[in-house]
């Protein structure tokens, strides 16, 4: 049996379709956007680099994230107990890290959030941005000019 197709139109992508098990579920919210729980990642042509976290709740909200280890190979992010409690993750093929991208107005500087990483169960499709307190990460830590070509998805 085919799985059902949605498409909606997104106001900065245009016409996506997706399978309903592609969907994201941040229970808990994202900090910012507490109310916005369902949310798409989408991999685009255009930015091979980036996953976008397309919000299915209020379509005008997107999130540039990147995988952490693409931009800084070194990235150690020490995960507090309850990030693998409260997402039911079992082993470490459970799942991803994504760290959230800023850019300013005028593109002129990008920034990533490694100090918050989002932390997303693969298997049941349950994410939760996640703070590393006592962490010397920053959460706006500036992004080198020069991007790899791709990163995993979600």
């Amino acid at each position: 049996m085919e799985e059902q197709q949605i498409t909606v139109e997104l106001p900065r992508f245009g016409a996506c379709s997706y399978a309903p098990d592609e969907i994201i579920e941040f229970p808990w919210g994202l900090p910012g956007f507490p109310t916005l729980r369902n949310w798409l990642p989408l991999n685009l042509d255009s930015h091979p680099s980036f996953v976008w976290l397309q919000s299915l709740d209020d379509t005008s909200v997107a999130l540039p994230a990147v995988d952490p280890w693409m931009v800084f190979e070194n990235y150690d992010p020490k995960l507090p107990a309850y990030a693998f409690t409260s997402l039911e993750i079992r082993e470490a093929g459970d799942f991803a890290t994504l760290c959230v991208v800023v850019v300013t107005p005028n593109a002129a500087e990008m920034t990533i959030n490694l100090m918050a990483p989002v932390i997303i169960n693969l298997r049941t499709r349950k994410a939760r941005q996640i703070m590393l307190d006592g962490s010397s990460y920053s959460p706006r830590e500036p992004m080198p000019r020069k991007m790899p070509a791709s990163s995993k998805s979600a």
